[in-house]
């Protein structure tokens, strides 16, 4: 099991619009807000975080153009950009992303996204299914690999790629010669992948002992696991949960049919499994820290690690425990809880682990 110092990432998915995710994805704005989108990098950078989320789709703005932007502007925080195998070729992406990491330096990871709304692939020209779109993910990050890390030509014959001498004249600005590759998905097949071509595996988060079995295969592979969640940090318990309160203070009764169809909107398992959970347990609390009382008004990521400084680090290591070594997070918001986290957790969090609380945290706390 990997046991280095838990790596930290925040989504840039929501900055200068709280409340995005409540809205009708049809309504949404394109338009980024730049300022504030390097104000929440450059926080990054004073708090601890390794990479900013670049999400894709249709209401934002493209995001490898973004990162190197926001690259110039900023000096050691990474971006993890997220790409689809269906909106572009593997050989021409591979040379995209080399020649941004000769401008920005080794400051990229890949977040490698099958899509979850059907509706939108369609705005695309993707009319792929859902296993049509993992078997073309799989092609696709295996030719990203091989002209990554394959000296000789790249030939490659399979189902939705053929590639014949492939050859890419600008190489990955770095020693590794390569970005790292996170795989998100909370199916077998997002497992299958990362064991075989991935680095980390991204999913939603559940209890540790439903977690611990599902993630196993991942970690005996010699690959990580990571977990993507919204946070609310405050300095006691009692803060942090007045704050969930205020927050649902927010949303107008209507929100939740946003999210409500669900089952016709999406055809991702973890938004599937999530959202189902928020809209049918009767309690929204999880675990004591794990929250979800959020999702039915603003999906699937809103699901929470919520508590004290103390408490959210004491979580983090019972996850750490059963081995997830990094976590995305999202926050409402983001510049508040970033300095939250990184001022109030995350030095708890690192002495923590220096330490021997480690090896005595029950995972059923």
């Amino acid at each position: 099991m990997i046991n280095n110092p838990i790596r930290f990432h925040w989504s840039l998915s929501q900055v200068g619009d709280n409340f995005r995710a409540t809205g009708e994805q049809k309504e949404l704005t394109g338009l980024l807000n730049f300022e504030e989108q390097l104000k929440l990098c450059r926080k990054a950078e004073e708090n601890g975080i390794d990479s900013i989320l670049m999400a894709i789709g249709f209401t934002r703005p493209d995001p490898l153009l973004l990162t190197v932007a926001l690259g110039q502007e900023t000096s050691h925080v990474k971006f993890l950009v997220a790409v689809r195998s269906g909106l572009i070729t593997p050989t021409y992406f591979v040379q995209q992303l080399n020649t941004a990491s000769t401008l920005i330096g080794d400051r990229i990871h890949i977040n490698v996204v099958n899509g979850h709304t059907p509706d939108e692939l369609k705005y695309y020209g993707d009319f792929k299914d859902k296993k049509q779109r993992n078997e073309r993910t799989q092609e696709f990050v295996e030719i990203c690999n091989r002209f990554w890390m394959d000296k000789a030509p790249v030939n490659f014959y399979g189902t939705y790629y053929q590639i014949e001498n492939g050859i890419i004249k600008t190489p990955y600005n770095s020693e590794k010669g390569r970005p790292e590759v996170y795989i998100s998905g909370n199916s077998k097949q997002a497992i299958d992948l990362v064991t075989t071509q991935g680095d980390c595996l991204w999913r939603f988060p559940d209890t540790p002992e439903a977690l611990a079995p599902i993630i196993a295969p991942v970690l005996a592979s010699g690959k990580e696991v990571g977990l993507l969640m919204s946070i609310i940090a405050r300095p006691t318990q009692e803060a942090a949960e007045l704050a969930t309160t205020n927050l649902l203070k927010n949303f107008i009764g209507n929100t939740k049919k946003v999210h409500k169809g669900y089952n016709e909107r999406y055809d991702s398992q973890g938004f599937k499994e999530i959202i189902e959970k928020a809209f049918t347990d009767r309690s929204t609390w999880i675990t004591p820290y794990l929250w979800n009382g959020a999702v039915p008004y603003m999906g699937a990521p809103s699901i929470a690690i919520v508590g004290s400084y103390e408490n959210i680090a004491k979580a983090l290591l019972i996850y750490k425990k059963i081995g997830v070594s990094q976590f995305l997070f999202i926050g409402w918001p983001d510049i508040e809880e970033i300095e939250h986290f990184g001022q109030g957790v995350l030095p708890l969090v690192r002495k923590m682990e220096s330490k021997e609380e480690l090896k005595a945290v029950n995972i059923r706390q």
